[in-house]
């Protein structure tokens, strides 16, 4: 029994690892430190070399989404490699990726005008081995669209953000993971005047062989950090000094 036990464990690793998810024990492996998020995942890795989808059909979904996507794919380009950013309508203000720990000079974008071409391009860009990331804002995109960038990934290892910026229905896709994010208040510090670290509500819908959750997160100090909350009294004072 013993034995058939460890055939079917070395199996399930086996079935993880095609699948994207690593081991906290492989080497050369980025590591991203979700926090509490992490234990969402299976072996409580963040799963690289896989699709990500995010959920943003509004205007403020879609900046938080690029806010986190940002700090996620500054974690990945700290192994080397450029990154990719293709949009049919771009939202996002590439001086803003410093905050994040990327260099603009280090993102290829390409801007385009028809779905149709950014999708060709995209499943072009992430089967291009020694890339860090690739992210795509795109309004939609369906089942087989996604199973065929799911499948470039599976043999480059690159790994993609999908911004659906249209997507007011959900629909069933490839991706591994998928997420929705909205922005939070930031917090002042010493109430003193000024732009605070961002902050958001963090959905993880869905994850294959893992468990959705909602997480409440901060980007400061270039690493992701469980927002605090505040107890009443403290939150009564503040609003009070502030009005």
């Amino acid at each position: 029994m013993r034995v058939k036990a460890d055939i079917i464990s070395q199996l399930q690793r086996d079935i993880l690892r095609m699948q994207g998810f690593r081991s906290t024990q492989q080497e050369n492996t980025p590591v991203i430190d979700l926090g509490p998020i992490n234990a969402a995942f299976p072996n409580a890795v963040f799963p690289t070399g896989v699709i990500h989808e995010f959920l943003c059909p509004v205007t403020e979904q879609a900046a938080a989404a690029s806010g986190f996507v940002s700090a996620l794919t500054g974690h990945l380009m700290q192994h080397g490699g450029a990154c990719i950013w293709i949009s049919v309508a771009r939202t996002l203000f590439p001086p803003s990726l410093k905050a994040f720990g990327i260099e603009p000079d280090k993102v290829i974008f390409i801007d385009l005008q028809r779905t149709k071409d950014a999708l060709w391009t995209l499943e072009e860009a992430l089967k291009c081995e020694g890339i860090a990331a690739v992210i795509a804002e795109i309004p939609e995109i369906g089942f087989t669209q996604s199973r065929r960038l799911q499948l470039a990934v599976e043999q480059s290892k690159v790994t993609g953000f999908i911004l659906r910026t249209s997507s007011r229905n959900a629909g069933t896709t490839a991706c591994v993971a998928r997420w929705h994010i909205t922005s939070l208040p930031s917090a002042i510090e010493n109430d003193m005047p000024g732009v605070g670290y961002p902050r958001w509500q963090v959905e993880l819908l869905k994850v294959r062989n893992g468990r959705n959750g909602t997480w409440k997160m901060e980007w400061s100090e270039g690493r992701f950090s469980p927002i605090q909350e505040q107890p009443a009294a403290v939150i009564s004072e503040h609003q009070l000094k502030t009005g």
